[in-house]
């Protein structure tokens, strides 16, 4: 298929996971005028601390300086490209930019691409990682929120999907919330540790930098200390090539990825309630669940959830790939990978934190369909009660296993093939001369319900006290309310 034929100007290809998904935050710090302003405010901060430092360069003074300061926002694309299409190299088509909006040339002395272009790319990813941080911290909360709200719902279990034992939704939630628990924590280590390249030149040696302070390597190296502080690093690393170790990015986009397994197991398990009608992720007023069907509404968020896992699986893969694969002290040929890799893994957890959130402000369970479904496979979930009160009655254990398994695989079969309800399989079992147990018996070993849910209810209790430190740590996080999914 060629040319649609549109004619005149046509809307640029915009990136669906920055424009529809991730937050304006989030797409803010990876965009365009934000690579620039950060690569501006480095440059800056380096000639500030080689003032500092005592360098000296001809012009170079904190009048100077300020101009540079001046022209940090004048931001114009279209002329940065054209210079790029005379350079054939982006960081040089942006330096001669600055340049000539300031009246200087005097930013970049010392330094190689990368020590621009890796350290504000470190820059963002910090930045992301905090954005993060505080959409994950509010993602446990809500988990915890709902493990207490419906700590005493009681609903049938399923193992294999099958229904196996009675359990809470709130122990469901509990269950999701301490598996996203160990995720956040592992983004807080990487997050702890994670360290700035630094100011490293073509081979990583500093070469160009010491020259400047005359060989002292005690101010280059309080130069480069300052440098980090001023960017908002604690850490900076000691020797590295011309690029940092792409393992780096591998850590930060598996532990992005990582933060994607609980709130995507949770997804499809809401997709399943919603298909049998226990519960649901809200519908809003006006929405349509099916352009041709109006009754459905569907699960269509917590859809997307699971999208999001399955597109950072494809980024974990390239992070993988960069990762080992740089010659002697580095080369680019990574690039083409890490300017998709890097913002979209961001633009895609940023995106499923906001759904996630939203779906389990909006989640509802339907009590009545719960204890409908409940009812229907009760006697089946307590078939080890039956068996304990019919050994306790005299039954062999062998004999009376046998009798059960017999007795509740017939009634499963007629309510599956016969379409038959009521499930009868406690009057079965009473009418069985092996088994010497009546209905009244196996009734009073069931109980309540909620007393066939074992620990489920001081897993909860334990899993909310487990989240306190992290709410603590992250301010507003219980309160955060994530923006209008589309």
């Amino acid at each position: 298929m060629g040319s649609l034929g549109l004619g005149g100007e046509v809307s640029p290809v915009l990136n669906v996971l920055a424009n529809r998904y991730a937050s304006p935050e989030m797409a803010e710090l990876f965009s365009p005028d934000a690579q620039v302003v950060l690569e501006r405010d480095l440059w800056i901060a380096v000639m500030e601390e080689q003032v500092d430092g005592g360098v000296q360069i001809e012009d170079l003074s904190q009048g100077a300086i300020e101009d540079y300061r001046g022209a940090r926002g004048i931001i114009d694309h279209e002329s940065i490209r054209e210079r790029e299409k005379v350079t054939r190299h982006d960081v040089k088509a942006r330096i001669e930019e600055f340049n000539e909006l300031a009246g200087h040339e005097l930013v970049h002395t010392g330094m190689t691409s990368r020590d621009a272009t890796d350290n504000v790319e470190q820059m963002q990813i910090r930045s992301g990682l905090e954005i993060i941080r505080f959409r994950s911290a509010a993602l446990l909360g809500r988990f915890a929120a709902r493990a207490v709200a419906h700590t005493e719902l009681v609903m049938a279990g399923r193992s294999h999907n099958v229904a196996a034992q009675t359990i809470t939704l709130g122990k469901r939630f509990a269950n999701w919330g301490e598996e996203h628990l160990a995720a956040h924590e592992n983004l807080e280590e990487i997050y702890k540790r994670y360290a700035l390249r630094g100011i490293k030149g073509p081979v990583g040696t500093q070469q160009d930098m010491l020259d400047l302070f005359e060989g002292n390597t005690e101010k280059l190296e309080e130069f480069e200390q300052n440098i980090a502080t001023r960017l908002g690093f604690t850490a900076v690393m000691n020797s590295v090539g011309q690029v940092y170790p792409r393992s780096q990015d591998y850590d930060v986009v598996t532990a992005l990825h990582g933060l994607h397994f609980a709130p995507s197991n949770f997804a499809l398990t809401a997709r399943l309630m919603a298909g049998s009608e226990t519960a649901t992720e809200g519908f809003k007023k006006g929405q349509t669940g099916s352009s041709a069907m109006p009754h459905k509404m569907n699960a269509r968020t917590s859809e997307r959830i699971t999208g999001f896992k399955k597109i950072m699986a494809g980024y974990t893969a390239m992070a993988a790939a960069n990762a080992g694969d740089q010659w002697n002290e580095g080369d680019v040929s990574c690039s083409v990978l890490r300017r998709v890799m890097v913002p979209d893994s961001f633009f895609a957890t940023d995106g499923m934190l906001e759904a996630a959130i939203t779906v389990l402000d909006d989640y509802g369970p339907y009590p009545a369909v719960i204890e409908k479904e409940l009812d229907r496979y009760l006697p089946f979930l307590t078939t080890t009660k039956a068996l304990m009160t019919a050994v306790k009655s005299g039954a062999g254990r062998e004999v009376a296993h046998e009798a059960i398994k017999k007795h509740a695989t017939a009634v499963a079969l007629e309510m599956r093939e016969d379409g038959i309800y009521k499930n009868d399989l406690f009057e079965r079992l009473a009418s069985d001369p092996d088994l010497g147990v009546t209905v009244e018996q196996l009734e009073d070993a069931i109980g309540n319900p909620i007393e066939l849910t074992g620990n489920a209810g001081k897993q909860v209790e334990k899993f909310v006290k487990m989240t306190e430190g992290v709410l603590a740590k992250h301010k507003g996080a219980s309160e955060y309310r994530p923006g209008q999914i589309l």
